[in-house]
């Protein structure tokens, strides 16, 4: 089934804040992102999760590089070292990924967090090309998994395809064989759990630059440590992300516009769910 990723699907998805709730009553999420020479991912990321309603991130990144991201995100919580498992259940939800790059410290990272089995579960870039090297680590992933690659990322992972209508073939049946959720990204974005699948048609050609994927793997872990199921938060994000974008335009140029940009127009975002 195709359906339109459009306002009226979203707002019934919606869950407003009550005056009364506290910090507690809107996850924790635990997001593994950055390296040497790659922070801004992490930033980027870090910056959209908390302004997507979350109420506590704690990013794990490398110790040597907590400066930038302490000065840059200080709402964010930071750990150094990969915490046991009964530490990861205690996040609402995990994302790994951004900037973290492919080497031994972070394959066994990814390998650590997919064994031990969290109930809510991002991959997104460099996750996702460990993945690609790795294709048995597809069958160990947990259920409802999102997978969030752009269009390269998706043929290394899954071979290569010379039209996107076949990717789209392909992303459905491999969410269906792994009861996975793949958010394929392109100036057309699609979102399948397998069964359904949901098209973001808003195109924005300023997203088609650097930092827009960290984004919504911030925006995207928000949802789902604030206890959205992993489809629901898939669509949230995708349309808070295409409509802050859209949004930003009204100051920024197509090229001219950046993530950190879009970052800003999140809360305008959520103002379309209320009005």
């Amino acid at each position: 089934m195709k359906i339109e990723l459009d306002i009226a699907l979203v707002k019934s998805y919606y869950k407003p804040r009550l005056a009364d709730s506290h910090k507690g009553n809107h996850g924790h999420a635990l997001l593994v992102a950055g390296r040497k020479g790659m922070m801004g991912a992490a930033i980027i990321s870090s910056r959209a999760c908390v302004r997507s309603g979350i109420g506590l991130l704690t990013t794990l990144l490398p110790e040597a590089e907590r400066t930038i991201l302490q000065q840059s995100v200080p709402e964010a919580m930071l750990a150094f070292k990969l915490p046991g498992k009964k530490k990861i259940h205690q996040h609402s939800a995990v994302a790994i990924g951004p900037g973290m790059g492919t080497e031994k410290n972070a394959k066994e990272q990814l390998e650590k967090i997919i064994s031990a089995a969290p109930q809510k579960l991002l991959l997104d870039a460099d996750a996702l090309n460990i993945l690609a090297t790795n294709k048995k680590l597809l069958a160990l992933l947990p259920k409802q998994t999102i997978l969030t690659p752009h269009i390269k990322e998706f043929d290394r992972i899954f071979g290569e395809h010379k039209t996107n209508e076949q990717r789209i073939r392909t992303a459905k049946a491999a969410a269906k064989k792994w009861k996975i959720i793949i958010v394929l990204k392109n100036a057309t974005t699609i979102i399948t759990d397998g069964k359904h699948g949901v098209y973001n048609n808003r195109q924005n050609a300023g997203l088609a630059k650097g930092g827009s994927g960290d984004m919504l793997t911030g925006i995207m872990l928000a949802f789902l440590a604030q206890g959205y199921m992993p489809l629901e938060a898939a669509m949230m994000a995708v349309y808070i992300h295409s409509t802050a974008a859209a949004k930003c335009l009204t100051t920024q140029s197509e090229e001219s516009m950046l993530a950190t940009d879009v970052i800003e127009y999140i809360g305008a975002a959520f103002e379309t769910l209320k009005n």
